[in-house]
């Protein structure tokens, strides 16, 4: 789509919502003239995401210049999520993610696992898989961890069996592909800081689960129980806890289908663990600035885990950002890494712009009232087929998306809103739609960031893509609607 008809449709979309006020007079009583343009702007915007006329980053910002042209928001009011632990919670990781892989760290885990598990052609790709999981654990840039990492040596290994984009694409690339895309969005949702805006889902869970509460208090009063008044938080502990048996299953399962559903005619890829004994023993033995990133990686990952269950989900802001410092100190990340990593900082101004200008909608009541609505509509259903019923168009509704973060922001506060006030337990409710938002990207190939880049190497046709994505959709959500609910149902999430 040409972005001249992005913008177009965006900004018609914007008008036509403010419209209904400025022109026709119509808007609900609670609701206050601002309230309703940041409505207008805040749609525009999400749909602006999914058109993509330009960079994420560029939307949001124009997006808070509207807001303040119109006197919508203050400027301290607009500018007010560039504060927020969150957005530097994942800048900060991105800056780690580039000292990871930069020192040569991330190709020499890959390059283990392969001498490993690369004999057989299956092994070469839960090798990779083993690779890009681990990295989830820290490293927040899907991008940066199959295009920086993965990608290469995954492409280097078809080449070498002379399996290159077209015709001779089934012989080996076909089938890493897909089996590193697939798994990919499995470890995306394992991990808090799997993808860019697993943070952001927290966020938005902490925030639906306190206007859930404080309505409960309203409408129990004393009767409320003391568990109400407390909203539910997922951080880097918790979230890896909840996902780790579902997860790991499917990080088994969905390789060995991929294998089954899009066979490689390469079955064996015996001289695949020499090569890379070859390629580490070329590298050389770990050096000092490795042996300082992996001691930094596993300090922090450990540090998230236990300082999220102990201090807050605040102090795992605090970790990242000393993680960042000592790699400063030590040498391995420059002053001219930070300034020259441009993904950390087109995150950053779109995460702090998103945050504030949802968390400002919130405030105008609408979401809240959509959510009651439609929960009322749904609520003849019984609660087993009203919370799948929700959650399967959740799932699938990612078709229309180009991006998690966008599915996210789009949907997610309202459709966790109608599962809560329709008698679904809230840490079920929230936790499920922002694991399964992961999972949901593997339908297409566009449905994450590094989709595009493993489909434009040209080894996998559309159809083969998206017949995989939806097969595998169905046996994703088959494991984790009934041993991921097994699994929360003994930790205490219903």
């Amino acid at each position: 789509m040409a972005p001249w008809l992005g913008w177009l449709l965006a900004a018609g979309l914007g008008v036509s919502v403010w419209a209904v006020d400025g022109v026709l007079g119509w808007r609900p009583e609670h609701v206050t003239p601002a309230g309703w343009r940041l409505l207008a702007i805040f749609l525009a915007t999400i749909f602006a995401f999914i058109l993509r006329p330009m960079p994420d980053g560029a939307i949001v910002l124009l997006a808070i210049m509207v807001t303040l042209v119109t006197a919508t928001l203050t400027i301290e009011q607009a500018l007010a999520g560039y504060a927020d632990p969150t957005v530097w919670l994942v800048l900060a990781a991105y800056l780690i993610s580039r000292a990871v892989i930069q020192t040569g760290l991330a190709r020499r885990i890959a390059l283990h696992f392969i001498r490993l598990l690369g004999a057989r052609t299956v092994g070469l790709a839960y090798a990779l898989i083993a690779t890009d999981t681990l990295l989830a654990g820290v490293i927040p840039s899907n991008a940066a961890r199959v295009g920086g990492v993965v990608l290469p040596i995954a492409r280097a290994l078809a080449e070498h069996y002379r399996s290159y984009p077209g015709a001779s694409a089934p012989l080996l690339g076909t089938f890493l592909m897909l089996a590193i895309y697939q798994s990919d969005i499995v470890a995306c949702a394992m991990f808090y800081t799997g993808q860019a805006s697993n943070p952001l889902a927290a966020l938005e869970a902490a925030r639906v689960s306190a206007v859930a509460a404080v309505e409960q208090v309203a409408l129990l009063g004393s009767t409320a129980s003391a568990s109400v008044h407390q909203p539910f938080v997922l951080h880097y502990g918790n979230w890896l806890l909840y996902t780790c048996v579902p997860g790991l299953v499917s990080l088994l399962v969905v390789p060995a289908l991929t294998y089954r559903w899009c066979p490689p005619r390469l079955r064996h890829t015996s001289d695949a663990p020499q090569l890379a004994r070859d390629l580490l023993r070329a590298q050389g033995p770990m050096s000092r600035r490795e042996l300082i990133v992996l001691l930094i990686f596993l300090t922090t990952c450990l540090s998230w885990m236990v300082g999220g269950f102990l201090l807050g989900p605040k102090s795992i802001t605090l970790v990242a950002l000393l993680s960042v410092g000592l790699l400063m100190i030590t040498g391995i990340l420059q002053w001219r890494d930070v300034v020259e990593e441009k993904g950390a900082w087109n995150v950053f101004l779109w995460y702090g712009g998103l945050v504030q200008l949802g968390n400002l909608l919130r405030d105008t009541q609408i979401p809240q009232a959509v959510a009651r609505g439609l929960a009322g509509y749904l609520g003849a259903l019984p609660l087993v087929v009203l919370f799948l019923t929700i959650v399967l168009i959740y799932f699938y509704a990612h078709y229309m998306f180009a991006s998690i973060t966008s599915h996210i922001v789009a949907m997610y506060a309202a459709f966790a809103g109608i599962l809560i006030a329709g008698g679904i337990p809230a840490p079920l409710g929230l936790s499920c739609l922002a694991f399964l938002t992961n999972l949901s990207a593997g339908l297409t190939h566009y449905g994450t960031t590094h989709g595009p880049i493993l489909f434009s190497v040209g080894y996998v046709r559309t159809g083969e893509w998206w017949k995989l994505g939806l097969r595998l959709s169905v046996v994703n959500l088959s494991i984790w609607l009934t041993l991921g609910l097994a699994w929360w149902k003994l930790l205490g999430l219903w």
